[in-house]
């Protein structure tokens, strides 16, 4: 398999990701005043980082383990960076850890809400600059096998 190849199975494989997190935050903000708030926000913040991974694993270019979108952000060259703002993405990273343990502050419906819209104009410009034969791609289901079985 080219690389090229590879590299688009993988940031397909990114993609479906970042959709399931999407998924999962926008179903779960209809949970209302029963909503956990912090789940939305940290999946709202995934769906962010593995879009721009799966641009950055297109591209080729190399990235750190990291929950950081600014820093992820900036490994994308001009000219091939979509138009998100620096202060959204600043706004989510936040959401990757520090909401996510006990002692974090309380997290209103109305900053959940706004976290998903976040997320929802970062896919999207993300996505306006993705190949559209990438975004029609379905990611490979990887199954793993079964101890015992051949």
């Amino acid at each position: 398999m080219r690389s090229a190849d590879r590299a688009a199975e993988v940031a397909a494989e990114w993609i479906a990701k970042a959709e399931n997190d999407l998924l999962n935050a926008a179903h779960t903000l209809k949970l209302a005043a029963r909503c956990p708030t912090d789940t939305v926000c940290f999946h709202a913040q995934q769906c962010a980082e593995k879009y721009l991974k799966a641009l950055l694993t297109l591209r080729g270019s190399d990235f750190p383990k990291t929950h950081d979108l600014e820093a992820l952000g900036t490994r994308l060259r001009n000219g091939l960076r979509p138009s998100v703002a620096p202060d959204d993405l600043g706004t989510l990273t936040r959401y990757a850890t520090v909401t996510r343990y006990p002692g974090a502050e309380e997290i209103a419906l109305t900053e959940a809400r706004r976290a998903l819209a976040t997320a929802r104009r970062i896919r999207k410009a993300v996505r306006a600059v993705l190949p559209r034969t990438l975004l029609r791609r379905k990611a490979r289901q990887r199954v793993p096998s079964r101890p015992g079985r051949k």
